[in-house]
């Protein structure tokens, strides 16, 4: 018997009917897309809703019948939040079968049951109900997101109260911490700030909705200046962008360096400093060289070397360089991670500094040190333009897992003694390296004196 039912299922799939189990896909797709919810609250007239089926032909029935009664006797024992239409097949070969031939459903809240989420549904219409009642405007934002209403559940009436809060307060000019309402503790602003960006402008008619292509979790990015680091405008953090956004205050954005000149002048005997990066960008020292590193351990081992600073980089947090327009007359030096977005931080920073040349960030480093390899949770795909012909072959072999799968080269996991040797003397200026740009390889007009890694 039981070799039987796996025979018949075995031909129901082979003929490609439509199942019970591919009925309910079809709805739990609708699901998942937003579409049921948004039927509830606004509904379009597709109800009732019939979804055809795809079933026997007169000449399976002939060949394959216990299947198909198998596959009908299915469809016909599940009715309840469908109903089925059916259709005559075989009466001139076979004989007369109704056949079932579309699955009707009569509401949303009946296919919305088919597949489950009856409870799911309660709770989204009491939350829209409550945000409509906030400010009829949410309505908007709800439609547009159902689902994201019930992942966050009562944090969405939360940020309602701040987007609602920002609207009637739109030059606090007090720290986002200083912001005071029940429930609303900065971490909460931290956490929901696409949210409360979204809502905000839900409530300020005509004004276009941040990251409203579909992706509920993007931040939205200020508009782009020309060669402006990472294409972010002055104010340049997803959180110094929001608070500029609504008049909050926001702490200065800070700088980390160290003299490896002993002799050169900075505060009295300290060598680590961190400042602003407007006090950053007035900097007057006699430096020939800069070096850029994003792992800490390096950024404090870095060897004595006249004329230069070390810069403490930290991944995509190099737009505080921006206003630095000293260190275009500096040799810059970047040591970054090998691996998709080391190289497009590099690309990026270059969008800047464009004389920036890389360094132990190379196929040979790179094969030297198989043992250390990990694998980058999520690689950069990005076309960078601003890499040289090696840096962009390394790149795309990364990308391309020419390697490996998802190949990464942590900065920190070079073995020193092979990192020191190819660190740079780190006082002699360094002329722009070739670098390529959207329509192929180009040499700059200056000289290179030295070469990608000088020794």
């Amino acid at each position: 018997m039981g070799r039987d039912l796996r025979a018949e299922a075995s031909a129901v799939r082979a003929q490609g009917w439509t199942t019970l189990a591919m009925l309910r896909a079809q709805s739990q797709k609708a699901w998942d897309s937003g579409t049921l919810l948004r039927e509830l609250m606004d509904p379009s007239g597709v109800y009732p809703r019939r979804r055809p089926l795809k079933r026997p032909t007169a000449a399976t029935l002939r060949s394959d019948y216990a299947a198909a009664r198998a596959w009908a006797a299915e469809l016909f024992a599940a009715v309840g939040h469908f109903t089925l239409e059916t259709a005559e097949v075989g009466r001139s070969t076979i004989g007369s079968n109704l056949l079932p031939a579309a699955a009707v459903f009569g509401s949303a809240e009946d296919e919305i049951a088919f597949v489950g989420k009856s409870r799911d549904a309660a709770r989204f219409r009491g939350l829209a109900d409550e945000l409509s009642a906030l400010d009829p405007a949410f309505r908007t934002w709800a439609l547009r997101r159902p689902l994201r209403l019930l992942e966050l559940g009562d944090d969405a009436l939360t940020a309602a109260r701040v987007a609602l809060w920002l609207r009637d307060n739109p030059e606090p000019g007090v720290y986002v911490r200083q912001l005071s309402l029940p429930g609303v503790h900065t971490k909460f602003i931290e956490s929901h700030r696409e949210v409360i960006e979204k809502m905000a402008a839900e409530l300020q008619v005509g004004l276009p909705v941040p990251g409203d292509a579909g992706d509920d979790d993007a931040v939205p990015e200020a508009p782009s200046e020309p060669g402006s680091l990472l294409g972010q405008a002055t104010v340049r953090t997803s959180a110094a962008r929001f608070a500029a956004r609504h008049g909050f205050l926001h702490p200065p954005e800070l700088v980390r360096f160290r003299a490896l000149d002993p002799g050169m002048p900075l505060l009295g005997e300290a060598r680590d400093l961190t400042v602003t990066a407007e006090a950053f960008s007035t900097l007057n020292l006699p430096v020939q060289s800069v070096i850029i590193t994003e792992n800490l351990v390096n950024f404090l081992a870095l060897p004595k070397a006249p004329g230069t600073l070390a810069l403490f980089g930290g991944g995509y947090g190099f737009s505080s360089l921006r206003d630095a327009r000293w260190l275009r007359d500096c040799g810059v030096r970047y040591w970054g991670d090998q691996d998709t977005h080391g190289f497009r931080i590099l690309d990026q920073l270059r969008a800047v500094h464009p004389h920036v040349v890389s360094v132990l960030m190379d196929e040979a480093t790179l094969l030297a040190h198989r043992d250390a390899w990990s694998s980058e949770p999520t690689p950069s795909r990005a076309a960078l333009s601003r890499l040289t012909t090696e840096e962009s072959a390394l790149y795309e072999a990364l990308g391309n897992d020419q390697f490996g799968k998802s190949v990464r080269l942590e900065q920190e996991l070079i073995r020193w003694d092979w990192a020191s040797e190819r660190l740079p003397d780190g006082c002699r200026r360094i002329a722009p390296s070739p670098v390529r740009d959207a329509g192929g390889p180009k040499v700059a007009g200056r000289r290179q004196d030295n070469d990608q890694h000088p020794r």
